[in-house]
């Protein structure tokens, strides 16, 4: 694969830049900060820091982020995954905590991306990242019933917990607090698609939400001040690091660090197919970890790849990473110019902007798919890890759901097909090979699928009981790997015709099984070359020119071996 440096993509990309270029990156730029900007306020809110959070997140992670990235097109930012994971950390060690948390994710992201293992993240299942997703959107649903009712309820362990305390009761909903969130799902819900190229729905819906709170006079909660700067003045400082809590810290910055590199590289993916343009993903992980280094340190948290703005982006004609720093210019000058307007916007229509995006955040396409067909192994791995999401720590549903996958997948793949035939000499003669028949206690062995540790209990049970058969001949074409416990099971075979003068041929090996063969020196135990051959054909003639059949050459000295042998069963 290929592996360019920041500047090699950076000349590939601008080569040939022009003005009707860059009024496609302006325009495409002005477009992404209009949908950008009420997701930023929201996400900020969401992940127990505030609006103005948010927005210094948005605008720096698209100038940071957006200038180091793998690819002309990603646009990062807060996300809704990330806030689910943040809330949690903030409720529990304070935002300092989830700031810290944050630097230390960013390290680990940059280290991934600096020794060139990014396409290890890739290894987990998609099932897993759908119930993942899926936990993450009921929390963050969960998460904003507080400012969707207008009420106040005790913090919890988990939103399963969360959840429960609004069965019990014991609240009483405020009405316009709900009006308002209501009206703003109705806008985007049916905001008409092509209106939304100009205007996008949720940010139609907080301005329609927010002019009827100043028109009605409603006592609602609403986002408050917004600073006019990037740096805020509360952020994180060298003075105010917890460190007594850093290494309570490590497991959560973990999984943000896999949850900003899985969503960075599945955005990519998602952005190639659209673009045709490769994603270089140690760039785009460099990238990330630099960004989330630096960005708790002006007041915001944690940022990541965002597929609905890196494809709004795309979809309006963009053709540089410009356009994430337009994005990124166009929130500073509307902070800077309309902070007065923006703290009036009531915190309940944030509350229905998330309930509708969370919604919109599960891949439906892909659940419907699991279900309709029935595909157990998939519903499984979904469902367990949807369930962990939402009930444990995030780093355990990740574990949890790669851990059932590779349960099932290793069950799946530990089903070795083995068929033993005899020697069908007439198709053979058809066929212009040139066979005696006399190779009666001749069998070939088709083997198909990995030959490894849980698959070795079928193997050697297979050929525990072979008393007829003198000459075995192991067509491994269908084999594609091999472990030590494959070899070993291999070897122990070899050893036991060695053992009962019976002879054992392999033939047609894979790449990969004879070089496991070779490593562990049973390619020369079964005789190399002479013994190891790329069809069975040519094992079954060679076999007879070698006068191996019980029935071939009185004097052969192997042949009276055999035959010895034989006599006893």
């Amino acid at each position: 694969m290929e592996h360019l440096s920041l500047i090699e993509l950076l000349q590939r990309e601008f080569t040939g830049y022009n003005g009707d270029k860059f009024r496609q990156d302006l325009l495409a730029g002005l477009t992404v900060a209009a949908v950008a900007l009420p997701l930023a306020l929201a996400f900020g809110v969401a992940s127990g820091a505030t609006a103005a959070a948010g927005l210094v997140t948005a605008i720096l992670s698209g100038i940071i982020i957006g200038s180091l990235s793998g690819a002309p097109y990603q646009i990062s930012g807060p996300t809704g995954a990330m806030s689910a994971i943040l809330i949690v950390i903030a409720n529990k060690y304070g935002i300092e905590g989830a700031w810290v948390t944050g630097v230390i994710a960013g390290l680990i992201i940059f280290v991934i991306g600096l020794l060139r293992l990014g396409r290890f993240i890739a290894f987990i299942p998609a099932p897993v990242i759908t119930g993942f997703t899926s936990g993450i959107a009921i929390i963050i649903a969960v998460g904003q019933i507080d400012n969707f009712l207008g009420v106040k309820t005790a913090a919890a362990d988990s939103s399963a917990l969360k959840l429960l305390q609004y069965f019990q009761g014991g609240y009483t909903p405020n009405v316009p607090t709900v009006t308002i969130a209501v009206l703003v799902m109705i806008t985007m819900i049916f905001w008409p698609s092509q209106w939304g190229k100009y205007l996008p729905g949720s940010l139609a819906g907080i301005i329609f939400a927010t002019i009827l709170s100043q028109i009605t006079g409603w006592q609602i909660a609403i986002i408050g001040s917004i600073p006019r700067s990037i740096i805020l003045e509360h952020r994180l400082l060298l003075t105010d690091i917890p460190w007594n809590d850093v290494s309570h810290l490590i497991a959560p910055a973990i999984s943000i660090a896999a949850l900003g590199a899985v969503e960075s590289l599945l955005c990519g993916a998602v952005a190639s197919k659209m673009t045709g343009i490769r994603l270089h993903a140690n760039q785009e992980l460099i990238a990330q970890g630099i960004g989330n280094v630096l960005i708790p340190f002006f007041g915001g948290v944690p940022a990541t790849a965002a597929i609905a703005r890196t494809s709004v982006g795309i979809k309006s004609g963009g053709q540089t990473r410009l356009v994430s720093i337009i994005h990124s210019v166009v929130l500073l000058a509307s902070a800077l110019l309309l902070a007065p307007i923006i703290g009036l916007i009531p915190l309940a229509a944030l509350a229905g902007v998330l309930i509708i995006t969370a919604y919109r955040m599960n891949e439906w396409h892909a659940i419907r798919f699991m279900f309709k067909n029935r595909f157990k192994s998939g519903i499984t791995a979904f469902l367990a890890t949807m369930i962990a999401t939402i009930t444990l720590d995030l780093t355990q549903a990740i574990l949890i759901g790669v851990v059932i996958s590779a349960a099932i997948f290793m069950n799946q793949v530990a089903n070795m097909d083995i068929t033993i035939r005899e020697i069908d000499v007439e198709k053979m003669r058809q066929r212009g090979l040139d066979v005696k028949g006399t190779c009666e206690h001749m069998r070939v062995a088709y083997l198909s699928g990995p030959l490894f540790f849980a698959a070795t209990g079928y193997f050697n049970e297979t050929f525990s009981n072979l008393k007829t058969t003198n000459i075995l001949i192991l067509s491994m074409r269908a084999v594609p790997m091999m472990d030590l416990s494959g070899v070993e099971a291999l070897g122990t075979l070899h050893e036991q015709f060695k053992k009962e003068g019976k002879i054992l041929m392999l033939c047609a090996l894979q790449p990969a099984v004879q070089r496991m063969l070779e490593r562990s020196h049973l390619y020369e135990e079964f005789g190399g070359a002479d013994n190891i051959f790329w069809s069975a054909d040519r094992a079954i003639l060679v076999a007879e020119q070698r006068s191996l059949c019980l029935t071939c050459q009185e004097n052969d000295p192997v042949m009276n071996i055999l035959r010895e042998s034989a006599e006893t069963f």
